[in-house]
Formats: structure tokens, sequence, C-alpha cells
């Protein structure tokens, strides 16, 4: 909708002062309408997919401001009508892809000695991977190795989001103090 000759910019409708790239507008917007968003998000998505899908909302937000037609809808149901367009996109998405399947048991670290190409640091390495905890190992190779994301592996392992990401930050932390040569308590 477009604002009369009598209205000033303040008083045209917020999603049209977006797409009239008024950068104030925009962070009004935000905050007004950040938490519908989220909680939509949050619904539709797991783990730190909701972050990622939020930002996607306002993208599609920003390039859809020039539609809102304040005679067809409010702006908090064109907000929530992006929003729920684009989670479905998401969904659809995701349902493409291929699945991956549980991962039985983690692999196995293979013996320095039988790879006499591979350099000092990771060698180095290896033995420090081979003396982390089980469970932050396992984090690990299934990120690295196996390209999951933190919530995948929460979803294989049966283990809460917080609990692979702190594997994953202390496996990491003792991975690097190891190939430092210092203690982890050292490390800024």
């Amino acid at each position: 909708m477009h604002a009369s000759p009598d209205m000033s910019p303040a008083d045209a409708p917020l999603l049209g002062r977006v797409a009239a790239g008024d950068a104030a507008a925009v962070r009004e917007c935000i905050a007004r309408y950040g938490g519908l968003v989220y909680s939509l998000a949050r619904r539709s998505e797991a783990g730190g997919d909701v972050e990622d899908a939020v930002q996607e909302i306002f993208l599609d937000l920003w390039k859809s401001a020039p539609r809102f037609d304040a005679n067809i809808a409010s702006e908090t149901a064109f907000v929530a009508m992006i929003a729920r367009r684009r989670l479905i996109d998401r969904r659809r998405t995701r349902g493409r892809r291929p699945s991956t399947d549980p991962v039985a048991e983690v692999p196995a670290i293979p013996d320095e000695a039988n790879l006499p190409d591979t350099c000092a640091e990771a060698s180095q390495a290896a033995r420090a991977l081979a003396r982390l905890r089980p469970e932050q190992r396992q984090v690990l190779l299934l990120s690295i190795c196996g390209g999951l994301s933190h919530g995948e592996i929460g979803a294989q392992t049966g283990m809460p989001l917080g609990t692979v990401k702190a594997h994953a930050r202390r496996g990491l932390l003792s991975i690097r103090a190891a190939l430092l040569g210092v203690q982890q308590e050292d490390l800024p």
C-alpha cells in the first residue's frame, strides 16, 4: 500500500517503509515481528536451524515487502504468511535431502604405523584424538568425518544438543592443547 500525500513517511505502514529502504523501519520490523517469526520457526525447526530459518524469513520479508497491501491483510498476517511459506519450503528441501543412517559405531582411528606418508602433525593429532573421552571422540568424528551438524549428531546419538556442543568444544580444546604442547588450562 502506498502512502497518501497527506500521510508522513512515519505514518506509512511499516512494511511500506521497509520496501522504501528505511533502515529505521527495518529495525522496527525486527523488533515488532521478531518474536512472532522466532516462535513460528521454533515450532517448525529443530535445534540450531531455528536461527537460520528466522534469518531466511526476514530476508524473504524484505524482498516481499513491496507486495504488502493493507487492503488484503494486516501486516502481522502478511509476516506470518511469509514465515509459513519459507518454513514449508525449508521442510520440503529437507525432505529431498538423502537421509543419514545412524552410525552403528565410531570409525576406528587408523594405526599410524600403517600410514607411512602421514606427517608428524597428523600423527600427533591422531594420538590426541585417540586420548579423548569416547563421547568427545564420537562427536568430533561424526562432525568432522561424517559432516553431521550438532543437531544431527544429537539425533543419532541421543545426546541433548547442549551436551553435543560441550563434547565438541572440550574435545577440540584438548586436541589444540596437545598440538601446542601445553596444558588445556594454559589456553586462552
